[in-house]
């Protein structure tokens, strides 16, 4: 029996919408991944991705007696023409103890410079029990030429660490930042 054109021209006309659909899904996926995987760091603290907290959800935390040392890192990307310090190298309290920390940042070129802070903790696991409450890294910065000025950070490590065999035998965790020019020039 023979084949009828007109169900080839059909099967080839499903094939390529077929094959068109999934390169426009693809394509799709590609633009999302970024968004996406974000979300998925934020929300499992996968990669050393730091927790973002309220105030209200923070009262409800009760600090242990259990001892945790945080060690500050900044850094500015390559050409940005930024001093970037944390004020104290590192900082001793307890789990679930609410502290702040704070950094120093200075401008020293002659125009403005808006930068942006992109930041994660090690050890990794960590991540998902290291909470911020208030944070420069939170919103692009904009410091004028010559401008100082002090950035505070809010936060304090989930005591459902302890709970988490990967994580519970930790007594340092590193907070590391990097300041990068802003995409976009708005402070």
């Amino acid at each position: 029996m023979a084949t009828q054109p007109g169900s080839i021209v059909n099967a080839n006309r499903r094939v390529g919408l077929m094959a068109g659909a999934v390169a426009l899904a693809m394509l799709g996926l590609g633009y999302a991944s970024v968004p996406l995987y974000r979300l998925f760091c934020q929300a499992t603290g996968f990669n050393g991705t730091t927790q973002r907290s309220t105030a209200e959800q923070a009262a409800g935390v009760r600090a242990t007696g259990r001892p945790i040392t945080i060690r500050f890192d900044a850094n500015v990307a390559p050409g940005m023409k930024w001093v970037f310090r944390p004020e104290a190298v590192t900082q001793d309290g307890h789990i679930g103890e609410r502290k702040m920390a704070v950094f120093y940042a200075k401008n020293i070129s002659d125009h403005a410079i808006v930068g942006h802070a992109v930041f994660n903790v090690t050890p990794e696991q960590t991540g998902a029990y290291f909470h911020k409450i208030q944070c420069f890294c939170f919103n692009n910065q904009r410091l004028e030429a010559g401008q100082e000025v002090r950035m505070p950070v809010i936060y304090y490590v989930d005591p459902d660490m302890l709970k988490d065999a990967n994580a519970r035998s930790v007594d340092e965790i590193t907070l590391s930042y990097t300041f990068l020019p802003a995409a976009d020039a708005k402070g």
